[in-house]
């Protein structure tokens, strides 16, 4: 179990942890743990993201008619793409596998009219759809080979925290459910009722709903018409940040890849930084063992 005490967070390792040098105040732990993620941001992409995007641009968007098809032939498809691109990512398709039938579009050349070409010389030939054509590809399910690039993940033990934290967010009034029907998003938000996927880590959930909380309490009310989604993302994600860090979770790059993902930066969390850390002394008061000194730990993370 991670301990945190109301007014200051102590290692349970650490031998006798009454010394005052040895304490920590609310306030302290959230200062350092945003200094920490600041730090990060600054730093730049991560070399586990930088090949998480690498890959996703190998994997096509496709037309909401595709994804029909793509569901009917096969309902448990989770990542399709062509033999080409799956070669590219050091997998191959196994043998026998049978295609997934999708509609490729044909691109052809609309060429300019000599009434075009007279009224303007520069004018050029456009490309056009002229039609479709039958085209194949493969879940990741019928593939071997190298493991596919995913970013850092949160990882420790929750302990006790998790039933907290569920406790905090139904007391808040807020409806908590689970439902795969998400995915991919691990959580979502809807202003009273928040969403999680199953299957995930401990770990893993504990920050998720941590971030979705930070999402009920700072952006489903008068902030949320003057703030914009990556303004929301930076401060849910420092939040969840702040919130495992302080519980003993090992976070790594996890939450400044997401925050690179959304396009924020280090600039913007600095400016978000107030409500970030009103935001965690709350969240963190709320797992403690004892809520009698709740209140006053929140106090005490605020910005002086």
């Amino acid at each position: 179990m991670n301990a945190i005490a109301t007014t200051a967070v102590v290692n349970s390792s650490t031998p006798n942890p009454q010394k005052p040098q040895q304490r920590q105040t609310a306030k302290e732990i959230i200062a350092a743990n945003v200094k920490e993620l600041i730090a990060q941001l600054e730093a730049g992409r991560s070399d586990a993201l930088t090949a998480y995007l690498d890959a996703m641009s190998r994997f096509h968007n496709y037309s909401f008619g595709n994804v029909l098809e793509i569901a009917r032939q096969r309902p448990d498809a989770t990542r399709v793409a062509g033999l080409y691109a799956w070669n590219q990512l050091g997998r191959k398709v196994k043998k026998g596998e049978k295609g997934i039938r999708i509609l490729a579009p044909i691109i052809g050349i609309k060429r300019k009219t000599d009434e075009e070409a007279a009224k303007d010389p520069a004018h050029q030939n456009k490309p056009a759809l002229v039609g479709f054509r039958n085209a194949y590809v493969f879940d990741v399910t019928q593939t071997d080979g190298a493991e596919l690039p995913a970013m850092h993940q949160v990882g420790g033990d929750v302990g006790e925290n998790r039933e907290r934290l569920i406790e905090f967010v139904i007391g808040q009034g807020i409806e908590l459910e689970f439902k795969e029907s998400i995915a991919p998003a691990l959580g979502v938000s809807y202003g009273g009722r928040i969403a999680i996927l199953p299957g995930q880590s401990e770990a893993e959930e504990f920050s998720t709903l941590v971030h979705e909380l930070a999402h009920e309490m700072l952006h489903k009310a008068e902030r949320r018409t003057t703030t914009t989604k990556v303004v929301k993302e930076t401060e849910a994600e420092a939040v969840a940040f702040v919130v495992a860090k302080a519980v003993g979770l090992k976070v790594g790059s996890a939450s400044a890849d997401y925050i690179h993902l959304y396009h924020g930066n280090a600039s913007l969390l600095a400016e978000s930084l107030e409500v970030i850390q009103q935001t965690s002394a709350v969240i963190l008061a709320a797992l403690q063992p004892s809520r009698t000194e709740t209140v006053a730990d929140a106090e005490l993370a605020k910005v002086a």
